[in-house]
């Protein structure tokens, strides 16, 4: 810093400042330092940042099965909100979500000395680890049910659900299957409660859904047991992967989409408006989560949010080709 601030011709204390609080230091004095940082190949020293102000900079966030849309969009709005404030993030990607993975990834971060840790947890079984955590640490929970002991962010997912359900009922469908995600997701434990709500406030009754892996596969092998049967008009699977296995179990066995059945998913990936037909769909707003968590937890990490509180991010129903009026009315 003393070598970057004698090529500029300014202190070391307005170096620190450029680096730190740019704003607050005028364009010309800026462009000076940051042409000495360019050209001295300067990097911040993060173990002196740690001793000189107690923060490193860095966020931890330990996560889950990153291959799947939902988590690993979650972690790039996450990594996307922590970008605009020049913090960046450290992660811990574990092969499953219990008590002893997650205490371990935690401590894996702490030991990096993050100031603050958020925890992608989407499990049902991620409840048990995250009552163990240590409470000195700031941390939120992304996607965690509500028996949790730390602030948590999450989209909305039985509203979403019930708006999937509400649009095929007003379509004239008699009723709607759901093809449901595995039972210990909370994300498919919500869609499911959706479902079920918007059927029963109708007056059908919901009989207990089957359930996927959030895979085609499991949304095809679940579209060849309905293809026959001409009473199935709507169908809500659980996420977007299942219904595009769906159509294509419903094309193979030559019932058309819309017209002798409506089919929604939910997530809104990016290749939903492309499906044969375009898939209507449950959006979440995966931007809108990442803000949320990030200033949750810089609260935590200041001070000034001591108490847990739940914040909900609303989802989206996204009308496309997949549904419409059936046939027969």
């Amino acid at each position: 810093m003393e070598d970057v601030a004698a090529m500029a011709g300014v202190s070391a204390m307005t170096v620190s400042r450029v680096l730190n609080a740019p704003e607050k230091v005028r364009p010309q004095t800026r462009a000076r330092v940051m042409a000495a940082v360019r050209a001295l190949d300067y990097r911040p020293n993060s173990a002196a940042r740690v001793l000189a102000t107690g923060r490193s900079g860095v966020l931890g966030v330990v996560s889950f099965d990153t291959t799947l849309y939902g988590p690993a969009s979650t972690l790039f709005s996450i990594e996307q909100a922590a970008r605009e404030h020049d913090y960046t993030v450290s992660i811990v990607s574990l092969s499953s979500l219990n008590r002893r993975s997650i205490g371990e990834g935690v401590e894996r971060l702490r030991g990096q000395s993050v100031d603050g840790i958020m925890v992608v947890a989407p499990h049902e079984s991620a409840a048990d680890g995250l009552k163990e955590l240590p409470a000195d640490t700031p941390l939120v929970a992304v996607g965690a049910g509500a028996d949790v002991p730390f602030s948590v962010v999450a989209v909305d997912h039985r509203a979403g659900a019930e708006r999937a359900v509400r649009h095929l009922l007003s379509l004239g469908h008699e009723t709607v299957l759901h093809l449901a995600g595995p039972a210990d997701w909370v994300d498919a434990s919500g869609r499911t409660d959706g479902w079920r709500a918007a059927l029963e406030a109708a007056g059908r009754t919901a009989p207990v859904p089957p359930a996927g892996d959030w895979s085609a596969r499991s949304g095809y092998e679940y579209g060849r047991q309905i293809a026959a049967d001409p009473e199935v008009t709507a169908v809500f699977a659980a996420n977007d992967a299942m219904a595009l296995g769906l159509l294509r179990a419903l094309r193979e066995a030559g019932r058309d989409v819309p017209g002798d059945v409506s089919v929604v998913g939910f997530d809104d990936v990016p290749e939903a408006a492309y499906f044969p037909p375009p898939l209507t769909t449950v959006r979440q707003n995966f931007g809108e989560v990442g803000r949320r968590a990030f200033d949750l937890l810089l609260d935590r990490i200041g001070g000034t949010s001591g108490e847990r509180s739940r914040r909900v991010v609303e989802p989206e129903l996204v009308v496309r080709e997949s549904t419409g009026v059936p046939r027969r009315t």
